[in-house]
């Protein structure tokens, strides 16, 4: 059983890590978002110059709120995939020590019969 969790975590791993953020220098950053827009400048030369300007923030605006709304998802993703492996690489241990504890003990068990 521990080995078919393993194989589905390491499918699942597979299969969203294309996804996946990366961290640098202990900053997390998204990879399927595309680049952060950057912020306009608010132009107060002329009427036409702030007009544009206001147009440029709206459009900012919206694709800031879709940046956002990918950078959550993508980070609820990773969270949920290291938790998941991390879960399952702390599941597989346990079991290995449990195993190991009930064979050494089996093997004491025995010697000291004889």
């Amino acid at each position: 059983m521990i080995k078919r969790l393993s194989l589905t975590a390491t499918m699942m791993l597979t299969a969203v890590s294309a996804v996946a953020g990366t961290i640098t220098n202990g900053i997390w950053s998204p990879s399927g978002c595309g680049a952060e827009p950057s912020v306009p400048v608010i132009d107060q030369a002329s009427v036409d110059a702030y007009n544009k300007s206001v147009n440029a923030i709206n459009d900012w605006q919206q694709k800031a709120n879709a940046y956002n709304s990918c950078m959550i998802n993508e980070a609820n993703s990773d969270n949920a995939i290291i938790a998941n492996a991390a879960n399952n690489q702390q599941a597989r241990l346990k079991a290995a020590i449990e195993k190991i504890q009930t064979e050494t003990t089996a093997i004491k068990a025995k010697l000291d019969k004889k």
